[in-house]
């Protein structure tokens, strides 16, 4: 099935990390927010990471509670084939716009891949923004190998430490 991207980044002028996933979920999308299916462990991560409860915040507050960590949220793909939700369905991907985004965030120093396939189509895209990048394992319940509290220690420190610029 063919897919487009649902929705616009979230951002500011004062975001300092950039997350970065694949494409939303069948359920975010319906949503029309980031990370919403409820197996999706992104936002009980960051409740654990900023001791906030975040996973039972509405949308609005969720977009509120990132901005005010500096925290931005996109997507590297615009547009593909995939089947259900399943990043490893992906055919014939379409990359969004990342280096037009990355010019209105001034502040931004790390840019943060949400799982392999997001940062293997990432670094092909962008080399040139690898020395600013990490993959981190994937907050999705496809990737039940990794739990909850393995997530948070991996997650915590490219979150809370601050480097240069991009």
């Amino acid at each position: 099935m063919e897919k487009e991207h649902p929705f616009p980044p979230l951002y500011d002028a004062q975001s300092r990390i950039l997350i970065l996933g694949t494409l939303p979920s069948i359920e975010s999308t319906k949503q029309g927010f980031y990370y919403m299916h409820p197996q999706n462990r992104f936002w009980k991560l960051l409740s654990r990471i900023y001791k906030e409860d975040v996973y039972h915040m509405n949308i609005e507050e969720k977009k509120a509670f990132l901005l005010k960590h500096h925290l931005a949220l996109y997507d590297v793909i615009q547009s593909c084939e995939i089947t259900n939700s399943s990043d490893a369905s992906i055919k014939n991907p379409i990359g969004t716009n990342i280096a037009a985004l990355l010019k209105k965030m001034p502040q931004l120093y790390r840019i943060i891949l949400n799982g392999k396939t997001a940062y293997r189509f990432f670094i092909k895209k962008y080399p040139n923004l690898k020395e600013y990048s990490i993959c981190l394992p994937s907050t999705s319940s496809a990737n039940a190998s990794v739990s909850l509290d393995e997530l948070e220690k991996i997650w915590s420190k490219p979150l809370c430490e601050e480097e240069k610029n991009i």
